[in-house]
């Protein structure tokens, strides 16, 4: 609903005259990333484009309404961190039972949130205000309004007794993009861990870890030229679908057929996208094979994928090569000396877990043995800086068990390790299951462990990021050897750069000085974007006006 409203509030400043129509993008982009959504789901923008256009006077009649939806979604965002298993309902006439009352005053000089919450035979209240000398800019008064709520809120869940979340307030994805600019300014590390203490009620450990994650974005953003982008290629098939899994991919196993016709499709697209890139100049510095598994695909696909890549682009300023490997299932020799051949230089081979019975349970159809003989064909091949990925929070998964298996990835020396904290969404079969999963202070007590263990080993953590229904409230942070950071990981998670994405469901991020952004998403599934890759190319075409 949200992203519907956020659709009709752009149409409301083109229809009234306070945004251009050559900003309608950009107004688009910027109150998603003030909402803290990634993009625009396909089902909200076929929604939308249903209804009647605006006229000037239903447009303003519509505005009170829009605004109050939007501060709605705040509550929202913040009902779901504090009590993840409530879902809103919006009676009729005065609530009753457990409730949240939500009001946003404007007075004379500030404007006022306040929140009654009654929760289990518990009453509080939440109060913060604005100064309305704060509230002149448009898009600022936006993000102002909703922390106001989200505050209040917040405040009054812990009024009756909440736990404490170890983000606070915090609802986004991103809390370097909070972080980052307090160092930029010239905040001390200390001063800048207690400002998210006192300003977000962030957690201490929390607190310290997005310092040091923010410092590896610093260095990067210091790095990067202007003209410097990232390109990802999107291959959305895998050997089988992992329980936990709501990234959009296929199974080969009902969607084989479908992988020549799709590389087709793709290499078009590769194409298309490398000729914009050549007109406007830009400098690839990083190049990430993603999905899905792309190693899913025969050698023989793969070194025509990366043939294509290499013919099409000047990679001569290229700084890394990754590509997932994730299954080892789908690791073999000859795909291995294909990659390196194409001098990729990373690869991820991504156990989750090294406990037969929880690999079984969410679906992942290999053993732990399996993981390391696929580590052993890697390095035997020679060159690839690996990472491996852990799930924190997998059903039938202990504290116990998660120790043992990063004891044991730390003794195979990945030179990262990236630890997930389990997010139960929608689009993962663990929705609709009732696998037992680890409660919250399970999960803290995984996460506790890991970060001193792989602190203790020698890692730092380089980047960080959140997820909607994340066991606990936790975070995902990705850790590394010193000087192995993957650049594109932190460029994508920070927006330090334009990231050219291609292949199905990628999401390409253009980001220019100022923070004008624009976003463009392919179609998710194969057989949408083979049959649109007409409309695919022909929007690649003009990203090159985005640059000049």
């Amino acid at each position: 609903m949200i992203q519907e409203r956020i659709l009709e509030l752009t149409e409301y400043g083109l229809v009234t005259g306070l945004i251009e129509p050559q900003d309608k993008r950009f107004t688009i982009n910027r109150l998603l990333e003030l909402f803290h959504i990634d993009e625009l789901e396909d089902e909200a923008t076929a929604a939308y484009e249903k209804r009647t256009p605006m006229t000037q006077e239903s447009a303003e009649e519509a505005l009170p309404q829009i605004l109050a939806e939007m501060l709605d979604y705040a509550a929202e965002q913040m009902l779901l961190t504090l009590f993840p298993d409530e879902r809103p309902v919006y009676p009729d006439g005065r609530p009753t039972g457990d409730r949240a009352e939500l009001r946003l005053m404007s007075g004379a000089k500030v404007t006022t949130a306040t929140c009654v919450l009654v929760y289990q035979g518990r009453t509080a209240n939440g109060r913060t205000s604005v100064p309305n000398e704060e509230l002149t800019d448009p898009n600022e008064t936006d993000r102002r309004l909703q922390g106001a709520v989200k505050r209040a809120f917040y405040r009054a869940a812990m009024g009756i007794g909440l736990p404490h979340r170890p983000w606070g307030m915090l609802t986004g994805v991103r809390p370097g993009k909070l972080m980052t600019p307090l160092l930029a300014q010239g905040m001390g590390d200390v001063q800048a861990a207690r400002y998210f203490e006192r300003h977000y009620d962030v957690a201490p450990a929390r607190a310290a870890l997005v310092v040091r994650t923010a410092h590896a974005t610093l260095r990067a953003m210091d790095s990067l030229g202007e003209k410097d982008v990232c390109l990802y290629v999107g291959i959305p098939f895998c050997p089988t679908r992992c329980a936990y899994c709501s990234f959009v991919s296929q199974s080969v196993e009902k969607s084989m057929a479908l992988v020549p016709e799709f590389l087709q499709a793709l290499a078009r697209e590769i194409a298309a996208t490398a000729e914009a890139v050549h007109r406007a100049g830009l400098r690839v510095v990083s190049l990430y094979i993603g999905g899905g598994t792309p190693t899913t695909l025969s050698a023989r696909q793969l070194d025509a994928l990366c043939t294509q890549l290499d013919a099409a682009f000047d990679l001569s300023a290229l700084r890394e090569f990754t590509v997932e490997a994730g299954r080892p299932d789908t690791i073999t020799a000859d795909k291995l000396h294909v990659l390196r051949a194409h001098r990729v230089d990373r690869i991820s081979v991504n156990p989750q877990t090294l406990d037969d019975r929880v690999l079984e349970t969410i679906g992942r159809r290999h053993t732990a043995q399996d993981i390391y003989d696929a580590l052993h064909l890697v390095r035997t091949t020679g060159g690839f800086a690996v990472n491996m990925d852990l799930i924190a929070g997998l059903p039938g998964d202990t504290p116990d068990g998660f120790r043992t298996t990063l004891e044991q990835v730390l003794a195979l020396a990945p030179e990262n390790i990236t630890v997930h904290t389990l997010s139960r969404k929608r689009g993962a079969d663990l929705s609709q299951q009732t696998a037992p999963v680890p409660d919250g202070a399970q999960v803290g007590e995984m996460l506790d462990f890991a970060n001193t263990a792989l602190d203790t080993a020698g890692y730092a953590p380089y980047y960080l990021y959140r997820q909607k229904f994340m066991s606990g409230g936790f975070e995902n942070v990705g850790w590394t050897r010193p000087g192995q950071e993957n650049l594109y990981n932190i460029c994508i998670m920070e927006e330090l750069c334009s990231i050219l994405a291609m292949g199905g469901g990628a999401s390409t991020k253009l980001v220019c000085p100022g923070g004008r952004l624009e976003r463009h998403i392919d179609p998710k599934y194969p057989t949408e974007y083979i049959a649109n890759i007409d409309r695919i190319c022909a929007a690649k075409a003009k990203l090159e006006a985005f640059f000049l």
